[in-house]
């Protein structure tokens, strides 16, 4: 990640992605559909944990 600070009142900070972070892009792409189609599953997952772990 390339960050860039800019010397102004209130501070700005600008970040974007360096050549190599853009090798990840599709990966990360690809990982975030997976967790938006499957948001109900991991949602019950983690109640059934928490669940385990109230007793």
């Amino acid at each position: 990640m390339h960050r860039t600070i800019h010397p102004v009142v209130p501070p700005r900070v600008d970040y974007r992605l360096t050549a190599l972070g853009l090798t990840l892009l599709d990966t990360v792409c690809t990982l975030m559909g997976w967790a938006v189609d499957h948001a109900d599953d991991i949602d019950e997952a983690r109640a059934a944990y928490d669940a385990r772990l109230e007793r």
